[in-house]
């Protein structure tokens, strides 16, 4: 019950009075052979309400029948024995005190007035959205107004189960709880609600809840996600990126970034049980050539892990060998005996070449093996290697080339030469056939009169003609 304050000053006086003349009574006038009864209508109305009080007694010639109150109050009615009244804007818990008197003596009686007021506003405070599994999680309720406060208790709920029961005190009323978080809270809705019982006044249980908080709890390994990334990716060739993070909750609802430098790539996510992966394809170009960072990085409830590595591109287009001095190139370079012949390597600004025979070059030059053609020469093989270092990791490409060299006897050359020409007779002779044989017209001409002119007639009409 919510203490009252002290009475207006102008409802004092006629209480005061009342009870002095009831003090000064003789003994014998106070002893009252009739009772006063005082009769509520209700004796607990809502705030600001209303409510009949009746004063009655049994003695047979009663006077000045009355009603002392502070509240505001009308005559309604009265009688042998009898008055009513209405009390009006009933705000706060009072007391009544009927008055009157019996063949000289004083008659009193009173009675209790108990208000009720539903509470004016009920809120669960604010919570984190997302709360790690494994952390306290404090609820805190405050609930302004309602009356009786003995009468109303504040519950806070993990959806219909009460979490904790305490009597509302204070202005306003403020209630904690403490739970611990679990797995099972996640998309648990918690609230507050107060509950007015008057149900001993025959009135009900009244209730009122706060707006609902939706949680969502979540777990974060400490351990960082897995990354695997290829070391090296050669411009033009493509590499997989592997991002994978174990015992994460919910890893569904995970948020993965992977970042090559400043572009952002664009991962498949997927997840199993409390597992999330994402995979990313990296397309190597001239562009990216050099050392870069791929991070990924996986955030959970505000909170984030994330780990990275080392990816780099490069470009490797060598060896590339090159014979000057070859009169032909059929399948192999070919030359005369006799003829000088450079022979070169090169692969680029960044490697090594070492050409078979030829003397050692610095990263970056061209080897040169320059040699005067004999017969010994011919289908010799010329091997070239190319080193390149790159990020510490040694690659190694190789490449060769066979010289065919011809005897400078003129016969052996004219037979050669003779050869295809021959070759390139043939085939021009095939091609003239094909296109006049296939394609030429059959051409008649009628001997029988000499004033038709020459015509063109396809075979089958010649045909007829001669058999006709």
């Amino acid at each position: 019950m919510v203490p009252l304050g002290p009475l207006p000053g102008t409802c004092w006086i006629p209480l005061i009075s009342l009870l002095l003349v009831y003090c000064l009574l003789p003994p014998g006038a106070q002893g009252q052979k009739f009772l006063l009864q005082v009769e509520l209508q209700d004796p607990v109305v809502p705030a600001g309400g209303s409510l009949l009080v009746n004063c009655s007694t049994k003695c047979p010639n009663p006077k000045l029948i009355s009603l002392e109150t502070f509240l505001l109050k009308e005559p309604v009615g009265n009688g042998l024995g009898w008055a009513a009244f209405r009390l009006s804007n009933v705000t706060t818990d009072s007391n009544v005190l009927c008055s009157g008197f019996c063949n000289g003596s004083q008659m009193t009686g009173s009675s209790n007035i108990t208000v009720y007021r539903f509470p004016e506003h009920v809120e669960l405070a604010s919570m984190s959205l997302w709360k790690p599994v494994g952390k306290n999680l404090t609820l805190r309720c405050s609930v302004k107004g309602g009356a009786p406060r003995t009468h109303l208790s504040v519950l806070l709920l993990r959806g219909e189960e009460v979490l904790s029961r305490q009597l509302a005190v204070g202005e306003p009323a403020e209630v904690t709880a403490t739970v611990l978080v679990s797995r099972n809270d996640h998309g648990a809705n918690f609230s507050c609600r107060t509950e007015l019982d008057l149900r001993p006044q025959g009135l009900g249980l009244f209730q009122n809840n706060s707006a609902p908080s939706h949680l969502r709890t979540f777990v974060l390994p400490v351990t960082p996600p897995r990354l695997i990334v290829p070391r090296l990716l050669e411009v033009g060739t493509s590499g997989l990126v592997d991002c994978t993070l174990d015992g994460l909750f919910p890893a569904s609802e995970a948020q993965v970034q992977l970042v090559l430098g400043d572009q952002m790539l664009n991962p498949k996510v997927s997840s199993q049980g409390d597992t999330l992966k994402a995979t990313a394809t990296v397309t190597a170009n001239t562009e990216l050539e050099g050392t870069w960072k791929i991070v990924c990085n996986v955030t959970l409830g505000g909170e984030s892990q994330e780990t990275q590595e080392n990816l780099t591109i490069y470009s490797f287009w060598g060896p590339i060998m090159n014979l000057s001095g070859t009169i032909m190139n059929l399948s192999e370079p070919t030359v005369l005996e006799g003829t000088t012949v450079n022979v070169t390597c090169t692969a680029g600004p960044r490697v090594q070449v070492m050409l078979d025979g030829a003397p050692a070059v610095t990263t970056g030059q061209l080897a040169l093996l320059q040699l005067n053609a004999t017969q010994r020469d011919d289908k010799r093989s010329f091997f070239c290697n190319a080193t390149l270092e790159v990020d510490g990791v040694v690659l190694h490409r190789n490449r060769s080339v066979q010289l065919c060299v011809l005897s400078r006897n003129p016969l052996t050359v004219t037979i050669i030469i003779a050869v295809f020409v021959t070759l390139g007779l043939l085939v021009v002779i095939a091609a003239l056939v094909y296109v006049f044989w296939g394609r030429s017209d059959i051409y008649h001409v009628n001997r029988g009169s000499n004033r038709l002119p020459l015509t063109t007639e396809q075979p089958d009409e010649a045909l007829r003609e001669q058999l006709s």
